[in-house]
């Protein structure tokens, strides 16, 4: 089974190409992350939404709303707002985890 991925926020540690490593297919959204971009991104029938942009946790929910199946991550160095962590799966720092282990956790 090919597993699919939504990467939102820039991504300096590396999250999105050791996914890809794992062969996860990756869909990138930088910028502003609205609702109609994750869509366009492929969120629908996406397996992860991986959050480097803590400045954006609003798009947790959104992405929820958009698909009941999504297990989401936040890889950043902040933590996340109170108010999304009901609908987070998992918050990792990408300082004490290297993306590629954490890739590796999120297929296996």
């Amino acid at each position: 089974m090919s597993m699919d991925a939504v990467v939102g926020g820039p991504d300096e540690d590396g999250i999105g190409d050791a996914l890809e490593a794992e062969g996860v297919d990756v869909a990138r959204v930088n910028g502003t992350i609205s609702r109609p971009a994750l869509e366009e991104a492929g969120i629908l029938d996406a397996h992860l939404y991986v959050l480097t942009d803590i400045d954006q946790a609003t798009t947790i929910p959104i992405a929820h709303d958009l698909n009941d199946d999504l297990r989401t991550i936040t890889y950043a160095r902040r933590t996340i707002p109170e108010f999304v962590k009901g609908q987070l799966d998992l918050a990792i720092d990408p300082q004490l985890m290297d993306a590629t282990v954490v890739a590796e956790e999120l297929v296996g």
